[in-house]
């Protein structure tokens, strides 16, 4: 199992409304292993945080989604939030981007509320998957098989359930960022 990033870009896609564990702790692992990562949002700036419903810290927003390309990265995590992702699920640049990732069969991180973005870019089909309770019914009626754990790893795709899962999270994240591009995760953004 790879445990470092070293020279690996990875890119965080998030906007307002993020949960604060969710991104804050997934960077702190990605960057204690090498990776460098570049926080991608629709807004420039900076974007709220919350914990749960209440409003946590601001971080630095690296590029604007809108000069964001999935060929300047090696892989890509999306925090949850009660509000995050359902901004980015109605983007359609948001949706765009992570699915370029899925067509370049490039490792692709999201927990909690984060697969509603891969839900509403069509690529859950078929796929292994996990998150927050609510949105596993989310992911069943799009098509993805779905397993209460803390972390499933299908082809390049983690996904875990919420903030108690981040350790699991971040073990699996580092490890399949490290093995790079998966030929199976391809094969839902067909």
């Amino acid at each position: 199992m790879a445990t470092r990033l070293d020279g690996r870009k990875i890119a965080v896609l998030a906007t307002d409304g993020f949960e604060q564990v969710e991104l804050t702790e997934p960077v702190k692992a990605l960057k204690e292993a090498g990776a460098t990562v570049t926080v991608v949002s629709p807004k420039s700036g900076s974007i709220q945080g919350f914990n749960h419903d209440t409003p946590g810290e601001a971080v630095k927003v690296d590029r604007e989604l809108a000069s964001a390309r999935e060929a300047d990265f090696d892989g890509l995590l999306i925090p949850g939030g009660l509000f995050n992702p359902d901004a980015l699920r109605t983007d359609d640049k948001a949706k765009a981007f992570a699915k370029a990732f899925f067509d370049a069969g490039k490792p692709v991180a999201s927990i909690c509320h984060g697969p509603q973005l891969l839900i509403s870019a069509g690529l859950v089909k078929g796929r292994k998957m996990t998150a927050w309770e609510a949105v596993q019914i989310d992911l069943k009626n799009a098509g993805a098989i779905v397993s209460d754990e803390e972390v499933v790893v299908d082809q390049g795709l983690v996904t875990s359930r919420k903030p108690d899962d981040i350790p699991a999270f971040n073990a699996k994240i580092i490890e399949e960022f490290a093995e790079g591009r998966h030929q199976g995760q391809s094969r839902s953004a067909a």
